[in-house]
């Protein structure tokens, strides 16, 4: 009578598709859950249906005072003196365009109003200030 062998010739089995069942299961996890961290500060209100509303598209510019004064116009670092310049090149692109005024505590106010005067000569008509909400 022949003994078989104790030790199985066989390699084991990784199984994959559970492996890979459970990642999809943590990676919606993880993006339901910071749904829930982010503060939505909405009100609740039923909008009216209509069959010929229009999307706008607004291109928003962001201008960043930072803490050293220096400015920031869309990404790029520039001076004070180029900056009216480039307010009219992005109105001569799109008159619409709606530019965001960034400023860091620290700057001093009458920069902040300085380029708030450039934005108003060169004739912009959509200037948003951002702020932080106060918690």
């Amino acid at each position: 009578m022949k003994l078989s062998n104790l030790r199985s010739p066989k390699s084991p089995k990784i199984m994959i598709i559970p492996m890979i069942d459970i990642i999809f299961f943590l990676l919606v996890f993880f993006m339901m859950s910071t749904l829930y961290m982010v503060e939505q500060n909405t009100l609740s209100v039923a909008l009216p249906q209509t069959l010929s509303a229009q999307s706008s598209q607004v291109s928003f510019v962001p201008i960043t005072i930072t803490s050293q004064a220096t400015i920031i116009f869309n990404q790029d670092e520039i001076s004070s003196e180029v900056l009216a310049s480039r307010i009219q090149a992005e109105l001569l692109r799109d008159p619409e365009t709606a530019f965001i005024l960034r400023g860091d505590r620290q700057v001093e106010y009458g920069q902040v109003i300085g380029i708030l005067d450039k934005l108003k000569k060169a004739g912009v008509r959509k200037i948003t200030v951002a702020t932080e909400l106060k918690r």
